[in-house]
């Protein structure tokens, strides 16, 4: 009896904490594809990101948000473990001038001033060519197993805040990984010239 009480205990603990990742999701993740383009293989997703009222709040008293979109390239291999081909990041930075009273979305050296959280939050949601794939690292045909997730890094946030995330899920806001097969296509085949003096038939 005392140890099937204590399997019960156990799997009411597992429940919870299964619970608790789910509710963990506030990012969904949509139409995330790769394709060829010049120099390799680029990623284009959309995400649906849920901002609560805790972290509106906090972005307009001035907090910096800082966004991770992670993306990971395996190749499968049935005798050894899989082999990771590619593990790369880009981060966006969002925060207020309460001086302008615009919002400011960085990422990189490229910096865009917007006049709402909304319109902020809108571009954040799309993600457009994101070359995660050089070309020597890998050919036509080869199959992959591709992954992609974007989570609020909390580790960015000043000391007290981190202090606060780690008991107050209003500060958890993350995609689960987003998983699927890709197959890298042969090339388009090249067009025939066009005869000097007019058009090809």
């Amino acid at each position: 009896m005392r140890w099937c009480r204590k399997l019960a205990e156990l799997l009411v603990v597992l429940m919870l904490a299964v619970s608790a990742g789910a509710l963990a999701a506030e990012i969904e993740i949509r139409n995330a594809q790769l394709s060829p383009e010049d120099g390799g293989q680029a990623l284009s997703a959309d995400f649906s990101i849920d901002f609560n009222p805790r972290l509106e709040e906090a972005v307009s008293k001035g907090l910096v948000l800082h966004f991770v979109a992670e993306f990971e390239l395996n190749r499968p291999r049935w005798y050894w473990f899989d082999e990771k081909v590619v593990r790369t990041q880009q981060t966006w930075r969002l925060n207020y001038h309460a001086l302008t009273q615009k919002y400011r979305l960085s990422n990189g050296a490229l910096h865009l001033t917007l006049s709402s959280l909304s319109e902020a939050v809108h571009i954040l949601s799309r993600l457009r060519n994101w070359l995660v794939i050089e070309r020597d690292r890998a050919t036509p045909g080869d199959s992959f197993e591709a992954a992609l997730r974007m989570r609020l890094d909390t580790s960015q946030l000043p000391k007290p805040f981190q202090v606060e995330a780690l008991s107050n899920r209003d500060w958890v806001l993350s995609s689960d990984w987003k998983r699927w097969h890709y197959t890298v296509p042969s090339p388009a085949p090249a067009l025939p010239p066009v005869p000097a003096g007019g058009e090809s038939k």
